[in-house]
């Protein structure tokens, strides 16, 4: 249930993706709490520091990092992923530069004061595009990856856009000591890497990267002369439609999250509408081991008619819970540290949510709950489990990322 409202004083932000101001990273030392939520604005570029530490159930602001102060110092706009460093400053990737160009540089935050430091990047070289990251220090590495460009993307997704370049198709490889760009892994034209994640294992030389439009999981590793590479590894069949914007609907993997202990990976379908559970105990063969089905483009009575589909023999019935038929499709994941619990939400992004799921934007969206079997796999919704955003006292608001005040099994990095 829902037991405090933190409103924001500005309108049209995009919260999207948040960060913690201390985790894993920092352990050992004795002055850094996980006290401070750092939520960045991905279209105004504002970036929020929320008190979480005074009073739990009752987050408040802590300082607001105005656009400009990104502007100015940094000339990158349109932060999204935010990570904590074991030094103590906080990294934040970014989009563009303030004029809604695409620019995958960063920003770095004093992780006491979070005033605005500068770039982290150093160097000529930055990519084209940027959007999500993942640092491996014992590997001297940070991985980022691309979205689009700021301005293309903003009032939602013209197919045109990916033949002219303005969505991304590079995992980007950066040296971590020296910040300087190394490498571009070239997953594809019309990819769009999204979300990347390395595994928890510290030592580990290898991760996933899920990629939207095509709808593909790569694994990336180390390679025998020191550089990176990738393979495909897990791709999500299209399926010819009518109906919709395209005659084939891709499953548009919008998110991906590795279990704690590295055993197990999920993603989710956004526009398909089904969350899976893949066994990665040999990370070079995921094995299928749960599936659900919670809403999506294709269910029973819609707008779509799928007339070829390379998975399923009939389209999913419309998913209902409590009563409340749901709209849109899974989107956010975020899994418990036991990874017994794994949360869900439905909004991507409100430019997007508009023109795939009308009915989200009126309706609300949702957090659901579905329970994880880890000795066999296997997924079930918990039936129990609605937080409702359709309900709220101020009108339907869209719901996106999932924290867990103790950590989570997306934003903690160990050394």
């Amino acid at each position: 249930q829902v037991i405090h409202r933190l409103p924001m004083p500005n309108l049209k932000d995009e919260l999207h993706h948040s960060g913690w101001n201390a985790c894993s990273s920092c352990f050992g030392d004795a002055t850094k709490k996980r006290n401070r939520l750092i939520l960045p604005s991905l279209i105004s570029s504002r970036v929020y520091v929320v008190d979480v530490g005074t009073d739990l159930r009752a987050p408040k602001i802590h300082k607001v990092v105005e656009p400009v102060e990104l502007f100015w110092k940094g000339n990158v706009a349109n932060p999204h992923t935010s990570h904590c460093l074991g030094s103590g400053d906080i990294l934040i990737s970014c989009l563009g530069d303030p004029s809604g160009n695409g620019k995958g540089g960063f920003i770095l935050l004093d992780g006491e004061t979070f005033e605005v430091k500068g770039n982290w990047e150093s160097g000529e070289k930055v990519p084209s595009l940027g959007y999500d990251f993942w640092y491996q220090p014992r590997h001297n590495v940070l991985m980022s990856t691309e979205w689009g460009t700021p301005k293309a993307l903003a009032n939602g997704f013209d197919p045109a856009d990916v033949e002219r370049g303005h969505y991304g198709r590079h995992i980007n490889v950066w040296d971590w000591s020296t910040r300087t760009f190394l490498q571009a892994i070239d997953l594809g034209k019309g990819s769009v890497p999204l979300e990347i994640r390395f595994l928890h294992d510290p030592a580990a030389a290898e991760g996933f990267v899920g990629c939207a439009l095509n709808s593909a999981v790569h694994r990336f590793y180390k390679a025998e002369k020191g550089d990176w590479a990738a393979e495909k590894v897990i791709e999500v069949p299209s399926k010819k439609v009518q109906g919709w914007l395209l005659p084939d609907m891709p499953g548009l993997i919008t998110d991906i999250l590795i279990s704690l202990d590295d055993r197990f990976l999920y993603f989710s379908n956004w526009l398909h509408g089904d969350i899976r559970q893949y066994d990665i105990s040999d990370t070079r063969r995921p094995k299928l081991v749960g599936q659900v089905f919670l809403g999506g483009s294709i269910t029973k009575g819609g707008p779509v008619t799928v007339v070829e589909d390379k998975e399923l023999q009939f389209q999913p019935e419309p998913f209902v819970i409590q009563g409340r038929k749901v709209p849109g499709g899974p989107q956010m994941l975020q899994l418990s540290l036991d990874g017994k619990r794994l949360y869900i939400t439905t909004s991507l992004y409100s430019g997007w949510d508009k023109q795939f799921y009308p009915d989200l934007i009126k309706e609300g969206s949702v957090m659901l709950q579905i329970d994880v079997d880890t000795d066999r796999g296997g997924l079930k919704v918990n039936k129990n489990f609605l937080v409702d955003f359709g309900k709220e006292p101020d009108g339907p608001v869209l719901a996106h990322e999932i924290r867990y005040p103790g950590g989570d099994c997306t934003s903690d990095i160990w050394m």
